[in-house]
């Protein structure tokens, strides 16, 4: 099957800026999947798994990664290669349902901007923030809107553990995490680059959970390192 195309899942709040200067290096051939619409995690998958073409590279920053490894149990030979972002392969613990059912509630009495300003200081490391991530980040969200983001942590609830899959993965994979992300501790992108044979992890220190955004040039270096080794694969 011939290879196709870069698939990129962004994250919770997220649209497809976030992948933004990983795409413009990139250049041409990027999908970026539509993660606005379901309820369930399962359902974005196979969404991408329609809309998307032939085999091809996949891509996951945080919700996106969780996407990506549900599409890994459904159609694993979809999968040419695989970069697993500032994600987790366990399911949702009882204090992180507990946040996210908080957030729902007050985005829905207070609007989307005030949880996406309660979330950002945890998104931003020491190294990555700035302002204009930080206007980048609200403008995300205000597109998203409330009921898309009820939807999306409503799905991250219920997901389902996927550990299990990472011994299964037989592609060139790469692990990308910042050592300062508040939301995803860096801590579960080692233990599931210990777990698929033959990861690759890179650790970004002082990054903290929007790595795309916040290290773009260490992104892109990760994704091209697994575009090449999918080359010579």
């Amino acid at each position: 099957m011939k290879i196709s195309q870069m698939v990129m899942v962004p994250g919770l709040l997220s649209t497809a800026d976030v992948y933004r200067p990983l795409i413009d290096a990139l250049g041409k051939d990027v999908f970026v999947a539509e993660t606005r619409l379901d309820d369930t995690i399962e359902a974005m998958a196979r969404r991408l798994l329609d809309e998307a073409h032939g085999r091809f590279l996949l891509c996951g920053h945080s919700m996106g990664g969780y996407v990506a490894l549900e599409l890994l149990r459904l159609a694993p030979e979809r999968v040419a290669g695989l970069a697993l972002i500032a994600t987790s392969a366990r399911a949702d613990a009882p204090e992180q349902t507990a946040v996210r059912l908080r957030l729902i509630d007050m985005a829905r009495r207070r609007g989307i901007e005030e949880a996406a300003k309660l979330l950002e200081p945890k998104l931003f490391g020491p190294r990555g923030g700035g302002e204009a991530l930080r206007r980048l980040n609200l403008e995300m969200a205000r597109e998203i809107g409330t009921d898309v983001f009820a939807r999306q942590q409503e799905a991250i609830i219920a997901r389902r553990d996927q550990q299990e899959v990472l011994a299964g993965i037989d592609v060139p994979t790469v692990v990308v995490a910042g050592t300062a992300d508040a939301i995803i501790p860096p801590q579960r992108s080692q233990e599931m680059a210990a777990a698929i044979p033959g990861a690759d992890l890179v650790m970004l220190n002082e990054i903290g959970h929007m790595v795309p955004l916040e290290a773009p040039g260490e992104t892109h270096a990760a994704v091209a390192g697994l575009q090449a080794r999918v080359a010579a694969a």
